[in-house]
Parts: structure tokens; sequence; C-alpha cells
């Protein structure tokens, strides 16, 4: 009896192998982005949390974004690239300590699916150079789009309207 249990215990636990903890695998082919860069090009150019965050897929720590309480307009772009993403009218006060918007730049944002933590999310991504610029989710303002993308600071730049 105690054999055949651990024997099905170590079945269930062979069986669950869960992709939260895998390592990216580097993409081998070429790829699609009009803005391409060797890795030693990106980590020459972007500050570390930079690399991290786009390159890397990162998230970073929330409420540690300088950009969190911006209310000026204008418009924030990608930190890799310049890409313009997101409009400063569309930014709100989420509570979760992440610049977060209801839209995105129509066109300047590819989205994709993830399962890094063991559930389906939507990831965003630069559409210009690939860069991670965080996630979308159901849970926005339900008087405009009903939709919350949660975005690292490290992602973006601010690009004032007056400048």
């Amino acid at each position: 009896m105690g054999k055949r249990l651990l024997l099905i215990v170590l079945v269930i636990f062979m069986g669950c192998k869960g992709t939260s903890q895998e390592e990216k695998k580097e993409n081998t082919k070429e790829t699609a982005f009009k803005v391409n860069k060797t890795d030693a090009e990106w980590r020459a150019e972007l500050t570390e949390m930079e690399y991290y965050v786009l390159r890397k897929e990162a998230t970073e720590n929330a409420f540690s974004s300088d950009l969190l309480d911006i209310k000026e307009k204008g418009t924030y772009v990608c930190a890799g690239c310049g890409t313009p993403v997101f409009k400063s009218e569309h930014k709100f006060d989420s509570g979760t300590g992440w610049p977060s918007f209801d839209r995105e730049i129509e066109g300047n944002v590819a989205f994709d699916t993830d399962y890094k933590i063991g559930v389906a999310r939507t990831e965003e991504h630069c559409a210009v150079c690939g860069g991670h610029l965080g996630h979308v989710f159901n849970d926005g303002p339900s008087n405009t789009t009903g939709k919350r993308h949660c975005i690292n600071g490290a992602a973006l730049d601010f690009i004032p309207d007056n400048k």
C-alpha cells in the first residue's frame, strides 16, 4: 500500500511540471521587429532596470516608478526605442503601484499570452522593438474601456506635451 501511494504521488508530481520557473529560451529565428539589436547593444543603451524589464520581461517593484505620480499632459514612450505607446489622458490611478492606462496607442503595442505564473495573462510588448511593457487586465474603469494596462514605469519615458 505504501509503495503504491508513493508511486502515485511521484507520478502526480512529475505530471504537474509548471512553466512559471522555466527559463525563457532564446529565440533562434529572426524577430520581425522594426528595431532589432543584439543583447550587448541593448545592455549598453538601457539602464540595468530598463534592460531587466524590457528585455528579460521582468516586473519592477510596485510603487517604485517615478512615473506613477505624473499628472501633466503628454505621451508615454517605450524606453527602448521611443515609440509612443500610451497617452496621459488615458492614465488613471489603479492603486496597484504601477502606471495604469485604460487603452494603448493602437498599432504601437503588441499582445501575447504568457503563463509565467501558471495562469494565462495578456502580456504587452512594444510593437516596434519587442520590449516588455507589462500586462493588460479586464478590471479597469467601467466607464471607459474596462481595461487596465498595468505597465512597468521602467519600460516607459514620459514626454510632456510642451516639449
